[in-house]
């Protein structure tokens, strides 16, 4: 028996969505560990620097001018990397197969469905210019990046304190979350409700990007139109609400490859996702494969050619969260406990670092 389209996307969504939050969950602990002056058991986990976009730009850059990948956030411009060579095969499939995020507005969606039982549609003058605002911010930081910033700039900003230990500062955004940040997540989530993909659809700058690179992808969707019988399901489906059926193929900036409008098609061969015009489409399975490779097959070799990790030593980080904690900002001090703790493990790690040092000068001999 065939699996439908959207079961074979859904199950690849819940993997990487379950991916995250495992990479979350550990990436707490290890933090957990340090603010309390505890050497992590765990290892950081690098995948959590998909999460730093900026950081990921400056080291693009860096890597244009210089031709070397920087050892402070590696995994943020390999999995950057990763993510724009998908939208070179499937246009904006990350957002539709991979991306946490997708997952939950579309999520978001099926509440409007279940809640409002009709979906709020803005008329078309002001949809076109909330959608210009993703680009505009995309824009934004790409111009500040790559033609305002100079080459001076790009090694101190990659070696900053805010550049350095921005993963903590990420996850402090959301474990120590302001009134106004709260706020304005709230809004957010209600306009998704009310408002359908309202987020991936106006304002998500990396949609933008994969967007603009998705506009020359090798695959899209065709349509064949001695096979379509004008129905319209494919229109009402269409997370994008892109017009189907007044084209052969879609070229749209919007287009996710969620496959939603071939899953409707009451006509087998009316639509397809194909890499090349007349050939065979792409099965949500060859997707879900796809993606499911690229990232592995990315990773692995970043690992191996030592571009995964990041080379900020624990004890760096161990002074970064000491320096940060709630009591030495409002106590001015750290509790004596505490205190010994973090000097035990300062001595642990420059133990460990001269054991390594001499280990080495002994192999070199």
């Amino acid at each position: 028996m065939k699996t439908p389209p959207l079961l074979t996307r859904r199950f690849v969504q819940i993997l990487f969505s379950g991916i995250v939050v495992f990479i979350g969950i550990r990436f707490y602990l290890f933090v957990f560990c340090l603010e309390n002056g505890m050497i992590p058991e765990i290892e950081r986990p690098a995948g959590v620097e998909a999460f730093l976009p900026l950081s990921a730009l400056v080291s693009l850059k860096h890597w244009l001018y210089n031709g070397t990948i920087n050892s402070i956030h590696p995994s943020a411009l390999v999995l950057l990397l990763i993510i724009c060579a998908t939208a070179v095969i499937t246009k904006k499939g990350f957002c539709s197969w991979v991306c946490p995020i997708g997952f939950l507005v579309e999520g978001a969606a099926k509440l409007n469905g279940m809640v409002l039982k009709k979906t709020l549609r803005l008329p078309a003058i002001f949809d076109l210019l909330l959608r210009s605002l993703k680009y505009l911010i995309a824009g934004f930081f790409i111009y500040q990046i790559f033609y305002k910033m100079p080459g001076s700039s790009i090694e101190h900003f990659i070696h900053s304190p805010y550049n350095q230990f921005a993963d903590i500062k990420m996850l402090k955004f959301f474990t120590d979350m302001s009134i106004t940040a709260f706020v304005v997540i709230f809004v957010l989530a209600c306009l998704t409700i009310t408002i359908r993909n309202f987020w991936c659809r106006y304002l998500c700058p990396y949609g933008a990007l994969l967007g603009l690179i998705g506009f020359f992808s090798l695959g899209r969707v065709y349509r064949q139109p001695s096979h379509c019988i004008d129905c319209g399901r494919c229109e009402a489906v269409c997370p994008a609400s892109i017009d189907i059926r007044q084209k052969t193929w879609i070229n749209s900036l919007e287009c996710s490859a969620c496959m939603s409008c071939i899953e409707t098609c009451p006509e087998k061969k009316a639509l397809g996702f194909k890499l090349v015009p007349g050939r065979k489409s792409l099965g949500a399975r060859t997707m879900a494969i796809f993606f499911l490779l690229i990232f592995t097959v990315g990773i692995i070799i970043a690992r191996v050619s030592g571009h995964w990790q990041n080379k900020i030593p624990l004890q760096a980080y161990l002074q970064y969260t000491a320096s940060t904690t709630p009591s030495s900002k409002t106590a001015n001090h750290i509790s004596p406990e505490k205190k010994q703790r973090m000097i035990l493990m300062m001595n642990q790690l420059r133990a460990q670092k001269m054991q390594n040092f001499k280990k080495s000068n002994e192999s070199q001999k």
